[in-house]
């Protein structure tokens, strides 16, 4: 193992919890967690089937259980710290936050979970775990972290336990630990792009930039107009007969735009004055597009491996077709 990766994993925890950025601070976590076991072999990038191993090793058991005590926990500490410290601290309550941002931040949860589970069981793997049993620990771990999250909201007066959030957390979790345990690969994989978003009304970008913040970095991570999920399917696995190149999925995703406020396109300017913008439509998005799976392009190179099974998070540019709830149809010659 190297350090470095550690280094860098502990590093973000704290600079990017400390801006009270959660969804960044998961996701800084989770690619470098990738990057830390992404490099050991080819067996960890869980696309493709591969042979159990039958003697667990006991010293990088204990580094990979330690790893998880500690880097889990101590994400728990740190974030209870940073991110929910500025608000003030209630008994355990519940929040229906199920129709929210049409869903896409539910989509995300799912995501998050899905990855999470991914990485984890690449650990496991690589301490020797046999492949099913690997990716029900891994499974496990990513929902009990996500759950001990909730438990900070439902404690928190700014936020609270939504009952939607851990479906999202266990759907999540279940599409990778089902395709791991039932094909022994991941045929179908779980996705995210984003594109930043231009609102052409002044007032709107003013809106997006209170709502979602300013950065690249920030909208990526809160502009729910601008993130786009895929469930990117390998054609080659389920047609293995086929003469079509191992790589080439086709996905299918969701998004949806207009939305100013997580229920309503209404909000208070900084003088109090409401600020009614409900002419704007919060449509659903449904997209269709090729795909890349990074992980099924051989090479021998560890480092390549790492990469590949880092970019297998997210979709790659492609053409797309994308037909909304309104029946507007459109097509994309470029579409992250």
């Amino acid at each position: 193992m190297k350090i470095e990766p550690l280094f860098f994993y502990c590093q973000a925890v704290v600079t990017i919890s400390s801006s009270r950025k959660k969804l960044s601070f998961i996701l800084a976590g989770l690619l470098a967690l990738n990057c830390c076991f992404g490099q050991t072999d080819s067996s960890i990038v869980l696309s493709r089937p591969i042979a159990d191993i039958s003697h667990p090793n006991k010293g990088r058991l204990w580094t990979v259980g330690a790893i998880n005590v500690i880097g889990y926990g101590g994400s728990l500490i740190l974030l209870n710290s940073a991110w929910y410290s500025g608000y003030a601290k209630t008994s355990f309550h519940t929040f229906n936050d199920s129709k929210e941002w049409l869903q896409v931040d539910k989509v995300g949860h799912g995501w998050t979970a899905y990855n999470a589970g991914r990485v984890s069981a690449a650990m496991w793997r690589w301490a020797g775990l046999p492949q099913k049993k690997a990716a029900w620990v891994g499974a496990l771990t990513s929902t009990a972290f996500l759950t001990g999250i909730e438990f900070l909201d439902a404690h928190s007066s700014k936020w609270g336990w939504s009952w939607s959030d851990i479906a999202a957390n266990f759907v999540g979790a279940g599409i990778f630990v089902a395709q791991e345990t039932g094909w022994r690969e991941q045929r179908i994989q779980y996705k995210f792009s984003f594109h930043r978003k231009n609102y052409s009304d002044p007032q709107l970008e003013q809106r997006a930039d209170d709502l979602f913040g300013e950065t690249w970095y920030e909208r990526m991570l809160k502009d729910y107009n601008a993130q786009t999920y895929w469930f990117s399917a390998n054609l080659k696995s389920f047609f293995p007969k086929s003469s079509l190149p191992p790589w080439l999925n086709i996905s299918v995703g969701y998004g949806a735009d207009g939305m100013f406020g997580g229920f309503e396109n209404k909000w208070l300017d900084e003088q109090g004055n409401e600020i009614d913008r409900t002419d704007i439509p919060r449509i659903r998005q449904f997209y269709l597009a090729p795909d890349i799976d990074f992980t099924r392009i051989r090479t021998n190179k560890k480092w390549l491996k790492t990469v590949f099974s880092v970019l297998n998070a997210f979709k790659c540019p492609a053409p797309a077709l994308m037909i909304d709830s309104k029946g507007k149809f459109r097509a994309f010659v470029f579409y992250f």
